[in-house]
């Protein structure tokens, strides 16, 4: 090998840079065990400890801060480190009307809601409006129409001579800029909320913002951070002597319209909560309303209040029914004067005082909905305590925002009136003023908090206002002994399986196996190292790509040493048949051709996965470049360095394996198509009875793991939880690994966004299930995630119906992408369409077997095989597998059909060719099976199924590169090439 000092010099200097890489992890992870210990269990204790070390040295040797060493870690996913995991979808079609200055033309409107029900697959919601407007005003209307876009929100950017093309750009542009104003809005949240190293990005140009916050546990809190708009208001509100007759009328005429339903007796003998800011509400008239409850509709769901501006107490769960009442336009009729425009609001739960039920106000409203004052005059917020001594939020205004407050405090001073302060339409207060006009511009939001809630409160309104509503339409939470069961079993199946691979390899070629396994440690060194410089985050399926690129690395070891075998055996020295191996004729050719391919499956593995998927594309990416280098250039000057001794390929047991190997594989190829064409109708006929298990990834729903004290009564749960009364119909329950922990599926209220659909069915799940276990569990032990959880939900996934078509629709593309991009670089390469074809042909065989599979076997399998991104992600490493397998064959069969070393007829020219690569095809396979088989058994319940793809996918793809896209290539190739190959025996000789 030329140049073998500066190969040496590059592989020692990359190898320095890697553990200098590696060491920053080493240290970030010992002053986190630190903070563990420090913190006994206490995850705010562990968060204290760790922001207090960041700006200290830590790595003197190089005077690195905590901080700066975090920074260079390797990053783990929250499948390994536990937390919460979120996609937000910024509202486009919120930010769209709040552009055309909420317009209420009907052209407009019927094109935001025919764009919502035709988006389709991964097309962003503003093209799709785009879309359905030139549909729906069909030339009628123009977008810089004054009715629409030429407003005071867009300002100058639009006028009235502006073509609609004209108008879009600047409407995207204003749609990027909202979406950009949110993602900051949410990075500013997220800093303060108090998690070690959180991530945020903007996924596109879709309005989507990916939120990972490893560590959390607060469930319900996070999700409550996140999806606040913060639209603070303030409003003047009406008393309930003002509203009474209202009521009173409204109830007359749902008595008419209205099943008298029985009456619900409401504990009223506690003192309603005091809703203060300066704390004492003026006095006010008591009312008629106690002798109207009885068997009347409204007053049956809804206890009057006595004074103030409280109009009743209802149940949580009557709300919707009392909402829709007065909401009906018979009710709202009976409101006259300037109550025409009043709003009926909900005021905060006060979870200690009057669990499940809600205060209902009247606010007065006006013609156009705009409050006297906003949120946007707020400067300053931070959390206190009230004179009471209960948390509060004290708030800071702007000069005119000082002045319309101490006008409206000043009014309801004068009128005994009452101010509501409306947080994303709940009212958290609605004090009176008992002295005087408030100067100054300070105010103070008091009532029913925890001191966590007014921190996350003040952090909300420090940070601002979302520009539209944030819906979550993809979440998981992974408990955080969760995710140290996956690292566990992930470095058990790594070491077992690097264990057995040394062991094949030693076994089968002795000495040269011993530099191919240095090799593959150097590999291992390499690919942590980049994976640190590049800030990659390694997860669960990470370090399935890991153990998987173990197999695959001695492959080009094994082509290598394969090839240099035989030129040994046609009587070449050991340098010359080394100097064969390592050139483009040799073994380099297939080697390339292989890798390439299996890189480009990789690749848009990447630009289609997401999460954990990507992250396995990121391993395996990594994994094929630096096995390639330490294979060609690592193993080889070990190799050049023994090439004066005794060095061989063999060991004295191997040594006769596979010699003079003569099978008639193209003899058997009828055999071979009756088979595959049985395999694929059985599948065919599966998939069209069974159909296949749709994840939620592909269909939308929530998924819990919960996990029990005891063995859990499978059926009995799924009864429980399938009654009308829970989810209904719909809920699918599985044992999932031991028989203490199960896996529980549905789709109810998944199309719901909001944080009170997600506690509603974590009320469910904990109401129903927690008479499963031997002891006593609390709600918060049994949904949020804790360091040492052993019981309840260890993770939880949700995935939304508009992201699930998403999901599908980058699935179909990632699977044909790969397939044609390989095709076109397959006939590059080749030069020749048969190749081409029969290489595709054998991967759209083996895809479809492993579909038929999954398909036959997926109701009795104890384990999960049901459709979703992880087994995306194993098809497309079986298309590149089998792909891999079928180019090293390609590759010896060009080469014998160009060349002038074999002669004879073209179908034993190309038996000769597979013959010669069957060691390569057996002990790459095998080598791979090995390392799929630790996996399966030692990797973890969450990716069984995903290994067992790829394991089915081994077998087919090797049998499919025999006996189906070699074939395939004979029979499609012209009579006249393969005559002119057959003369070539004659030019021989």
């Amino acid at each position: 090998m030329q140049n073998k000092g500066l190969v040496k010099f590059f592989a020692i200097l990359i190898a320095i840079v890697c553990i200098y890489q590696l060491s920053f992890t080493f240290v970030s992870n010992s002053i986190k065990e630190d903070a563990k210990e420090y913190a006994e269990g206490d995850s705010a204790k562990e968060v204290e400890y760790l922001n207090m070390m960041k700006d200290s040295v830590v790595y003197p040797v190089l005077d690195y801060t905590f901080d700066e060493v975090r920074d260079k870690q390797i990053n783990k996913g929250l499948d390994l480190e536990g937390g919460i995991n979120v996609i937000l979808q910024i509202s486009v079609k919120d930010i769209i009307k709040g552009l055309a200055n909420n317009s209420s033309n009907p052209v407009l409107n019927k094109a935001l809601d025919k764009a919502t029900e035709d988006r389709q697959g991964n097309q962003d919601y503003l093209d799709a409006f785009f879309i359905a407007f030139d549909e729906v005003s069909n030339g009628s209307v123009k977008l810089a129409s004054p009715e629409l876009f030429t407003n005071r929100i867009m300002g100058d950017d639009v006028n009235i001579n502006m073509t609609n093309e004209e108008v879009k750009n600047v409407i995207k542009n204003k749609v990027s800029e909202s979406v950009d104003s949110a993602y900051r809005v949410l990075s500013e949240r997220i800093d303060k909320f108090g998690v070690v190293q959180p991530n945020i990005q903007k996924l596109g140009e879709s309005g989507r913002i990916l939120v990972e916050l490893p560590g959390a546990k607060d469930i319900d809190r996070v999700k409550k951070l996140l999806q606040s708009t913060a639209q603070l208001e303030f409003w003047e509100t009406y008393k309930i002597s003002e509203i009474q007759n209202f009521l009173l009328a409204a109830n007359q005429t749902l008595r008419e319209t209205e099943k008298t339903a029985d009456t619900e007796e409401i504990d009223t003998t506690e003192e309603t909560p005091s809703t203060g800011i300066d704390s004492l509400l003026t006095d006010s008239a008591t009312d008629s309303l106690e002798a109207a409850r009885a068997n009347n509709p409204l007053f049956a769901k809804l206890s009057p209040g006595q004074f103030g501006p409280v109009l009743g107490v209802a149940a949580v769960k009557d709300t919707a029914t009392i909402n829709k009442w007065l909401k009906r336009s018979d009710i709202r009729s009976l409101l006259s004067g300037e109550q025409r425009f009043a709003r009926f609001v909900w005021g905060k739960e006060d979870s200690q005082r009057s669990k499940g039920f809600l205060e209902l106000y009247a606010l007065k409203g006006n013609r156009s909905n705009t409050p006297p004052l906003s949120g946007n005059v707020i400067t300053g917020a931070n959390e206190a305590f009230d004179q009471m001594g209960k948390p509060s939020v004290e708030m800071q205004m702007n000069t005119k925002g000082a002045q319309k407050w101490e006008e409206m405090t000043g009014k309801a001073f004068s009128s005994q009136g009452y101010i509501a302060i409306v947080l994303d339409n709940v009212v958290y207060s609605a004090p009176g003023v008992t002295s005087g006009p408030i100067s100054g511009g300070r105010s103070q939001i008091s009532g029913n908090f925890t001191v966590s809630e007014t921190k996350d409160l003040a952090n909300i309104l420090r940070a601002g206002k979302l520009p539209a509503s944030a819906d979550i339409i993809q979440s998981e939470v992974v408990g955080p002994s969760l995710g140290q069961e996956a690292i566990d079993s992930g470095i058990m199946s790594a070491l077992v399986g690097l264990l057995l691979i040394s062991l094949w390899m030693i076994l089968y070629y002795g000495k040269s196996g011993w530099f191919a396994i240095i090799a593959l440690a150097v590999n291992l060194l390499y690919i942590f190292g980049v994976l640190a410089s590049i800030g990659a985050v390694l997860t669960l399926p990470g370090i399935a790509g890991i153990v998987l690129t173990m197999g695959t690395a001695v492959d080009a070891n094994i082509i290598i040493y394969e090839r240099a075998k035989e030129e040994l055996r046609l009587g070449r020295t050991l340098d010359e048949a080394l100097k064969i191996a390592y050139s483009w004729k040799g073994a380099m050719s297939a080697i390339t051709d292989a890798n390439v391919t299996t890189f480009l499956t990789g690749l848009v593995l990447l630009i289609f996965g997401t999460g954990p998927v990507k992250g396995f594309a990121t391993t395996l990416l990594i994994g094929i470049l630096t096995s390639l280098f330490t294979a060609i250039f690592i193993t080889r000057i070990f190799l050049d360095m023994n090439k004066n001794g005794k060095l061989t390929f063999d060991t004295p047991m191997s040594k006769n394996w596979f010699k003079n190997f003569n099978f008639n594989f193209l003899g058997k190829k009828k055999i071979a198509y009756v088979i595959s064409a049985i395999l694929i109708a059985v599948s065919f006929v599966s998939f069209f009875t069974n159909g296949l298990d749709q994840g939620i990834d592909f269909v939308g729903g929530r998924t819990f793991q919960v996990r029990f004290d005891k063995e859990a009564p499978v059926e009995e749960i799924k009864a429980t939880l399938s009654s009308p009364e829970v989810f209904d119909s719909g809920v699918d329950v599985k044992v999932f690994g031991e028989s203490n922990q199960l896996r529980i599926t549905t789709k109810y209220k998944v199309d719901k966004h909001g944080i009170e659909a997600d506690k509603e069915v974590n009320q469910m799940m904990y109401d129903n299930l927690k008479k499963y276990y031997s002891e006593d569990i609390t709600y918060d032990n049994f949904v949020n995630t804790y360091e040492g959880k052993q019981l309840g939900i260890m993770q939880a996934s949700k995935v939304g119906p508009t992201i699930a078509d998403d999901i599908k629709t980058n699935s179909y593309w990632a699977v044909a992408g790969s397939l044609f991009i390989v095709f076109l670089y397959l006939m590059i390469s080749f030069r020749k369409w048969q190749y081409s074809l029969g290489a595709v042909a054998a991967v759209a065989h083996d895809v479809i077997i492993v579909l038929g599979i999954y398909s036959l076997f997926y109701k009795y399998a104890p384990f999960q095989m049901e459709m979703n991104q992880h087994f995306i992600a194993a098809i497309l490493t079986v298309i590149g597998y089998s792909l891999n397998d079928t180019v090293i064959v390609f590759d010896r069969i060009r080469e014998f059909v160009t060349g002038n070393e074999v002669s004879g007829k073209f179908e034993d020219v190309v038996n000769k060719s597979i013959n010669a690569t069957i060691t390569r095809t057996i002990n790459t396979s095998l080598t791979v099976i090995f390392v799929l088989l630790i996996m399966f058994i030692f990797g973890g319940e969450s990716i069984q199924g995903f290994i067992f793809a790829m394991l089915i996918g081994i077998f087919v793809g090797t049998y499919s590169s025999l006996f189906i896209a070699t074939p395939i290539l004979v029979d499609t190739t012209p009579e006249k090439e393969k005559i002119a190959v057959e003369e070539k025996e004659i030019i021989a000789e």
